[in-house]
């Protein structure tokens, strides 16, 4: 491992003009690492629900608590994976140990159930005489669990940047190579995800745990090994640095500065200065958050070099630094909005699990049932399906009637989402409610889950409230990875990216916040604990509905951030964001998925 790193630091960091692209010989590899990848942990993650509740025997509260922060951290690790990524490995470094982090990861998940040791004895019939985990077993669970963390943490920022990497962005052949690299990628992760959710999840669930774990397992060092195989060819960028110095510049500048007047016209007396090699736009001057500004004041104590640049960028800074962090500061509240919103995505991922596995799951009047977690393939089926029929049907209509080239913009896309939301959180109250009473009812005949009766009420009743999730995800989540995509500068891209992840662990975390004080409010009320291990006891409706109403909150809010929000590049409020580049197409169109 370490002689592959140190072979490729002297054989392929050069200079841009010298960098030989391999584009197209680079793809198998890159690609095949990406769907091994995915087949090795797509379908273990939606399925480690059902494990810890089944195998490590934990309650559903402290095994969706265990997620949420499991989640959470591998999404909100992304940023310090990018910041390392960019500012000192690079990203073949980066993904190369991520890779195999992710491989020893799931090789510790797997022996926790082949060896008996390592996981509680069965539960019995009798559900009082469940054994949870020891401190040993427990221990060793949070050991794999952290190192798929770190895997993730690499992984997520990096490994479509590295695809687009191998191909030259500055020839027609290199763009050309950049969209098939898109193509194929969003078509192996779907494939991959389709596998893994039904086979993968099925020989957990049906077959055995040891089994349906060790081959994820193998398909994870399968990933490793394609990943590694490619080495020669590839092209490694060098990293430049992390853009984030340039934000705690201009903050340090601002608050040194903090007592200075700021001139009365943006020419007096404030450092106006682009470098020749930045790869941002230039942004134009703007009074919003004008304590900001104070950075570029030229005083006595500031020194420029010859070439034009400040001499100390830590006492004086750009007007173009300026503009650069105030694009960072307007997407935040954007991005809260957005934390919200992922709530419900959450819910999705965890409780429909636990319906299901109380609900009628055989298909047909057959003896086989589909596992639980299966379920949630819905929700990316009907994303899938209906972006293409956005793009094709719906944006041509709407740019008739609104004369703009995505007919809506960024902003109103997102919110249309939030409302459909709302309506999937209605929904999923009114599906749960039904389920519950024909459970209490109509119980299956003969089958008694560990945790309750089984409702004879079909688990495909589910499908309505995925399926919506899904048309919520097609329009706020891709409208934020355009949001961020577009409104952060040019050079701080990748941590936009991150941006988007840290807001989806962030989520995570304050599912679980929620979790944990409704159970704890609740538990010991006359109505009985909404959040219950038995659902056909629980109340899980009335969670449901309180999530509606946070998000009828919450488009409150996103509304009012939205009318307030300025565009990048405007020197006033602006609707109109027609300013789309290639890059940002295919990022629309095939990078959805990554969420």
């Amino acid at each position: 491992m370490e002689t592959s790193f140190s072979s490729m630091d002297d054989a392929n960091l050069k200079k841009k003009d010298e960098i030989k692209y391999r584009g197209v010989k680079a793809m198998p590899f890159i690609i095949g690492n990406e769907t091994f990848e995915k087949l090795g942990t797509v379908g273990t993650l939606s399925n480690l629900l059902v494990y810890l509740t089944t195998v490590f025997n934990m309650s559903s509260i402290s095994a969706t608590n265990l997620i949420n922060i499991f989640n959470g951290t591998c999404n909100f690790g992304t940023l310090v994976g990018a910041f390392f990524s960019d500012t000192y490995f690079g990203r073949y470094k980066t993904l190369g140990f991520a890779s195999v982090a992710s491989v020893l990861g799931m090789i510790v998940l797997t022996l926790t159930a082949a060896i008996p040791e390592l996981h509680p004895p069965p539960c019995g019939s009798d559900s009082s005489k469940c054994v949870g985990p020891t401190a040993g077993q427990y221990t060793f669970l949070i050991t794999g669990f952290g190192l798929l963390v770190i895997g993730a943490s690499g992984i997520r920022p990096c490994n479509l940047a590295f695809g687009a990497d191998q191909f030259n962005p500055n020839t027609e052949s290199g763009r050309k190579g950049t969209n098939s690299f898109f193509n194929w990628y969003y078509f192996t992760f779907t494939f991959a995800v389709m596998v893994s959710l039904t086979i993968i999840v099925y020989v957990q669930s049906n077959i055995s745990w040891a089994l349906g774990l060790a081959i994820p397992a193998f398909l994870m060092f399968l990933s490793c090994a394609f990943f590694f195989v490619g080495t020669r060819i590839y092209v490694l960028i060098l990293p430049q640095g992390s853009p984030l110095t340039s934000v705690v510049q201009v903050m340090v500048s601002a608050i040194k500065k903090r007592k200075l007047a700021l001139p009365d016209q943006p020419g007096e007396s404030l450092f106006d200065y682009f470098s020749p090699n930045s790869i941002n736009s230039k942004l134009p001057y703007t009074n919003q958050f004008g304590s900001l500004n104070k950075a570029a004041i030229i005083t006595t104590e500031d020194h420029v070099n010859a070439d034009g640049s400040a001499y100390n960028p830590w006492t004086l800074c750009s007007i173009q630094q300026v503009e650069e962090v105030k694009c960072v500061v307007r997407v935040v509240p954007i991005w809260i909005a957005g934390i919200i919103y992922f709530i419900v995505l959450n819910q999705m991922q965890t409780y429909v699990v636990f319906q299901a596995i109380q609900a009628d799951r055989r298909l047909g009047k057959t003896s086989f049932k589909i596992p639980a977690a299966t379920y949630t393939i819905f929700q990316m089926l009907s994303l899938t399906i209906w972006i293409p029929i956005y793009d094709r049907i719906i944006v041509p209509y709407l740019r008739k009637i609104t004369k703009k080239e995505n007919g809506i913009t960024i902003l109103q896309k997102m919110g249309v989402g939030m409302v459909i939301a709302v309506v999937t959180m209605v929904v999923s109250a009114l599906v749960e409610n039904w389920r519950r009473t024909v459970a209490l009812t109509k119980p299956t005949v003969g089958v008694v889950a560990r945790k309750g009766n089984i409702s004879s009420l079909n688990a495909c009743w589910l499908i309505p409230q995925l399926a919506l999730a899904g048309f919520s995800e097609a329009f706020t989540v891709i409208a934020e990875v355009e949001f961020f995509y577009k409104q952060f500068p040019e050079s701080m891209r990748s941590f936009g990216g991150s941006f988007l992840f840290c807001g989806f662990a962030m989520s995570s975390y304050l599912s679980s916040f929620m979790i944990s004080i409704v159970h704890r409010v609740t538990r010991n009320a006359s109505g009985g604990d909404w959040l219950d291990e038995d659902l056909n006891k629980a109340k899980l409706d009335y969670f449901y509905y309180l999530v509606t109403a946070l998000e009828i909150l919450n488009l409150g809010y996103f509304l009012i951030c939205a009318k307030w929000y300025k565009y990048k590049g405007t020197q006033s409020k602006s609707n109109n964001d027609d300013d789309d580049d290639v890059a940002m197409e295919e990022m629309n169109s095939n990078t959805h998925h990554l969420v």
